[in-house]
């Protein structure tokens, strides 16, 4: 698919399965870009996709704008039992995920394909993936 462009971010999504979308963002995420991918994203769940893997290593900077328009999808995803998986962030995405704690909303693995591999493996309730005690 061609890239959509919206200044300082470009998006690029693939339906990699029959249920997973993997999303690729390079670029900055703020005030302004967030508006654009919030469109796609909308648009994608709106189209039935509920299992999306968000590929961020080209995102060099991320405003709280940017990952509002992310816990809305995450949000959206739910309401249809569906779910958002981040990969690759890096220094100041990575620096703000974990600041704004949500490092502990969103499961983000290293790379794109660990995410997608997360979200079409056995059903998991992402909410307490982390939480969970150990049996015994």
């Amino acid at each position: 698919m061609e890239p959509i462009v919206d200044g300082r971010l470009s998006i690029v999504y693939e339906h990699v399965s029959a249920s997973v979308t993997v999303v690729t963002l390079a670029g900055e995420l703020d005030v302004y870009t967030c508006v654009t991918l919030r469109e796609v994203l909308v648009g994608l769940i709106n189209d039935g996709r509920f299992l999306l893997a968000i590929d961020m290593r080209e995102v060099d900077f991320i405003e709280s704008p940017g990952s509002g328009v992310l816990v809305g999808a995450l949000k959206r995803l739910r309401a249809h039992g569906g779910h958002l998986a981040l990969s690759g962030t890096q220094g100041q995405v990575r620096k703000h995920f974990r600041i704004t704690r949500l490092d502990r909303i969103f499961p983000i693995h290293p790379t794109a394909l660990e995410a997608e591999e997360s979200l079409s493996g056995p059903a998991l309730d992402h909410s307490t993936a982390r939480t969970a005690a150990p049996a015994g």
